[in-house]
């Protein structure tokens, strides 16, 4: 990756101080990267995989979706790349034990702290093999973290059952966790 582009990257992300607005830029596409997002959360590029995470935060910050397709955009580049699953793996939950009604708060592979709430999106979604009913969250303009395995045991441990109907309550709203029957 080029020098220059990595330096007006990280100069975007200072100034925005959080994630730029993707969703505002609409630069003509200049190609495929030869970048993909595995199901697993790692970011490989042109077949080696980024171990920086530092890195692997910045390219996440300027990631935006259209339609099907996963772009990583600054306000003069768009470049498509490749994305198996999802962008972000939910890896951490934290609930607040003072209130019932504070929404749960998910940390993404890449740090985003995502609230659950009624404006937020979340499905449940077949995933692995044999495919299996999986909770993905929204995380920002359309990109989803798919919960990972861990915090989804948490979820059951939090998770209230109504005649084998499993739900979470989060942010004053029920939320979908599954069946078990």
């Amino acid at each position: 990756m080029a020098e220059p582009l990595f330096e007006q990257l990280q100069a975007l992300q200072q100034e925005f101080r959080g994630h730029p607005p993707v969703d505002k830029w609409t630069p003509d596409l200049c190609g495929d990267m030869d970048m993909e997002i595995r199901a697993d959360g790692r970011w490989i590029h042109e077949g080696t995989e980024i171990h920086r995470q530092p890195l692997v935060k910045l390219f996440a910050s300027i990631l935006k979706r259209e339609g099907d397709d996963y772009f990583l955009v600054t306000p003069v580049e768009k470049w498509r790349i490749r994305v198996e699953d999802v962008p972000f793996i939910a890896t951490q939950v934290a609930r607040s034990e003072s209130s019932g009604d504070a929404p749960l708060l998910f940390t993404t592979n890449t740090g985003d702290v995502v609230p659950l709430d009624g404006d937020r999106g979340w499905t449940l979604r077949p995933f692995g093999q044999p495919p299996q009913p999986v909770p993905y969250i929204e995380v920002r303009n359309g990109l989803q973290a798919r919960v990972s395995r861990d915090v989804f045991y948490q979820l059951v441990d939090w998770a209230e059952d109504d005649a084998g109907q499993l739900s979470l309550r989060s942010g004053g709203h029920s939320f979908p966790l599954g069946s078990y029957r």
